[in-house]
């Protein structure tokens, strides 16, 4: 191997002599060329990483049988939970060799058809269903697709009998919500203001919410809420089932907390809104939405920060008023509640969805006075997520569970018969591994204890193992032990796979979110770290079959956890990844994060971000593991930047003879791709994965069970 890499030596990176003081601190930057992906020199050079990926990845002899194991794992049609609007059930489910996900309904005697369908649209497979919105009546429905990261996502409103456009396209509504007024005629949305209006380059949100009434041109939308004084919120729409009120959630990016606002639609043009939370006092999250009597429904961490349902009149200003109908539980943090509210049921109910340690408990509540009626069996030991149910009214729950073996399948929860069972028309079939998974807790190096899944072969086996580790502890996102085709894959060769619920995510509330960002974020990469030293000293596996992985805020944590102990890995995956903590605020939506992250504009917070910034801590010489950087050539959310600044850097300063190696994808997002480039990016990670931690296909070890289709 070493004599290959001094065959092929690393395309040539220039190191400028850019230098910052920032605050009394020099802040070097030699690679900011490379943030211009538009100057000819970053181009040539971008090409030639290109080529030497191609070129390592035509000695990897296992890709291709990675690349069926990857294709065998993921060879499960993939639905939702439906959206029940009138007598229509609206269905997202993509099949075995779809590249895209399509839109069906199924009407009251159960047939199906497609209603948007994006290969029809764009036969190459680029252009993705985003997200739908039908009208309470389901005779209209809102449909917003997007094409490989282009900042357009356009809104159209179709015909759902005849499939026609009706209204639209209504521009710049990337990342909408939408809610329908009653009567299917009218509906609030959010859009960006036009680029016209806006100082070249300025990427952040400047949203405002809109009133658009089907048949008017977009630009007579009334603007109904948002100004100039906000241009980092996000907005969420809500709108009672009667028509007579709306409810706005203001959020900063991605913040812990945010603002209330709820008006009477006296005139849906002119609403006037009364704010109920403010988010920066109480530092809490408050989701609202209307009860049958107009009065709200709050899902909170205020003063709970595993989270509690409370009941509010919709006017009320003061937390203290709120009433708990639901109590936190500080070991089970809340996920979702769903109310169930049909005339033809005995009584309102609500159902409520915990997470306990990684295992998901759905309890059913009255919903006057919060009472526990029971919990709802479930198929296992497994996660539950998206609840639904019809709009406004319902008496059926949907949701999907799945575990560490099972696929996503979609059950139904009659509140009238009090059974539940498995949705008609999943369409789950395939062959999964026999996967042994636990949790474990290990200490960190401040004694926390840190909750860690498994996944490991079936069968006993003595001595280490190659192990692939995966984080993200960043945004409160909590990590849960659902069913991974790139997981399955893994084990089924005989691997072990892993994922760290480090501090910075939400698996225990609110607390254990706050106890990893910001100036604490510091503890996620320990934690992180702590992890993998861990299975090292139990002897699970070993510093040369330790690979680790993340995307995205994941791939921040792995990459700045491995250029503080290059010594614990062999190989590292970065998919997407933050890397350049000091200028991150540049690139993509990081202006939205600060509150995640902090802001190298104040001197405290630039230590802060200085202190863990895997681009600042890259040390000339050291001995780093094998890195396979993943990223799109054009993206939106992080800035492609982080990628190439990175990999030029530890290029430039590894003394190890294990590569260093770029995989860019062009006419791709963030996040999501089409079915056939996730699954060959799944197959070159685990194929990197496994060469450089002597995973191989050789020998499979691992038996199959059947995973049975049910009937459309």
């Amino acid at each position: 191997m070493g004599a290959f890499v001094a065959r092929l030596s690393y395309p040539a990176a220039r190191r400028s002599d850019v230098v910052e003081d920032l605050f009394g601190f020099r802040v070097p930057d030699p690679y900011r060329w490379l943030e211009d992906g538009d100057d000819a020199c970053v181009r040539d050079w971008a090409t030639a990483q290109d080529r030497l990926f191609h070129t390592y990845r035509a000695g990897w002899h296992d890709k291709q049988s990675w690349a069926s194991l990857v294709d065998q794992m993921s060879s499960f049609g993939v639905s939702e939970p439906p959206m029940a609007r009138g007598s229509v059930l609206f269905v997202a489910e993509q099949l075995r060799g779809d590249e895209q996900r399509r839109l069906l309904v199924v009407d009251a005697e159960g047939n199906r058809r497609a209603l948007v369908d994006p290969i029809e649209i764009d036969p190459s497979g680029h252009t993705g269903l985003y997200a739908w919105w039908p009208s309470r009546e389901g005779e209209r429905v809102a449909v917003q697709m997007e094409v490989a990261e282009q900042p357009g996502s356009d809104v159209m409103v179709l015909d759902v009998r005849t499939g026609e456009p009706v209204d639209g396209p209504l521009p710049r509504a990337r990342n909408t919500s939408l809610a329908w007024l009653p009567g299917g005629d009218a509906f609030y949305y959010v859009s960006r203001v036009p680029d016209e209006e806006l100082a070249p380059d300025d990427m952040r949100l400047h949203r405002r919410v809109r009133l658009h009434r089907i048949g008017s041109p977009w630009e007579a939308d009334t603007v109904v809420f948002g100004g100039d004084d906000a241009p980092d919120h996000y907005y969420g729409l809500t709108v009672s089932a009667d028509g007579r009120h709306l409810a706005i959630t203001a959020t900063v990016g991605p913040a812990s907390h945010n603002d209330v606002y709820v008006a009477e639609l006296i005139d849906p043009e002119t609403p006037h809104f009364v704010k109920i939370v403010d988010g920066p006092a109480i530092g809490a999250r408050v989701l609202p939405r209307f009860l049958a009597d107009g009065d709200l429904l709050l899902v909170t961490d205020h003063e709970a920060p595993c989270g509690r349902i409370c009941t509010a009149h919709r006017h009320d200003t003061d937390p203290a008023a709120w009433r708990t109908l639901v109590a936190e539980d500080p070991e089970a943090p809340l996920d979702e509640c769903l109310v169930l509210d049909d005339p033809a049921l005995p009584q309102p109910f609500l159902l409520v969805a915990r997470t306990r340690h990684g295992t998901s408990a759905l309890t059913l509540h009255d919903l006057a006075s919060g009472r526990l009626l029971g919990e709802l069996p479930l198929p296992g030991a497994g996660v539950v997520s998206s609840l639904r149910t019809k709009i406004p009214h319902g008496r059926h729950a949907w949701f999907s569970y799945c575990d560490a073996t099972t696929p996503p399948t979609i059950y139904r929860y009659d509140a009238t018969s009090g059974m539940t069972e498995q949705e008609a028309g999943a369409t789950i079939a395939g062959h999964t591994p026999e996967i042994r998974s636990h949790s474990i807790r290990y200490q960190a190096g401040d004694g926390t204890e840190i909750t860690l899944f498994l996944f490991t072969p079936s069968e006993e086996h003595q001595g280490p193992r190659p192990t692939l580790l995966y984080g993200y502890g960043s945004f409160g996102m909590p990590m849960r032990p659902w069913f991974f085709p790139m997981a399955a894959a893994w084990v089924s060769a005989g691997g072990i796979y892993a994922l760290a619920c480090v501090r910075g995510g939400g698996e225990e509330g609110q607390r254990w979110h706050d106890a990893g960002r910001g100036p604490h974020k510091h503890r996620a990469v320990s934690d992180f770290n702590d992890a993998a030293a861990w299975l090292i000293d139990t002897g699970r596996t070993t510093r040369d079959q330790l690979a680790i992985y993340g995307q995205s805020g994941g791939g921040l944590l792995v990459t700045a956890a491995a250029t503080q102990r290059p010594d614990l890995y062999a190989a590292v995956i970065a998919e997407g990844p933050l890397c350049d903590m000091v200028r991150y605020e540049q690139f993509g939506l990081g202006c939205t994060w600060t509150d995640e992250f902090g802001t190298a504009s104040q001197s405290e917070q630039l230590q802060w971000l200085l202190s863990y910034s895997p681009y600042h801590n890259v040390t000339p010489g050291a001995p780093y593991p094998a890195f396979l950087f993943a990223g799109a050539v054009t993206d939106l959310q992080t800035g492609e930047a982080h990628v190439t600044k990175m990999c030029a850097a530890l290029q430039h300063a590894t003394s190890s003879d294990r590569p260093i190696l770029m995989r860019r994808e062009p006419d791709t997002a963030h996040a999501a791709f089409p079915a056939s480039k996730e699954r060959a990016l799944a197959a070159d990670i685990l194929a990197f994965a496994g060469k450089y931690t002597g995973l191989s296909l050789e020998k499979p070890t691992e038996r199959f069970r059947e995973t049975a289709a049910e009937a459309h």
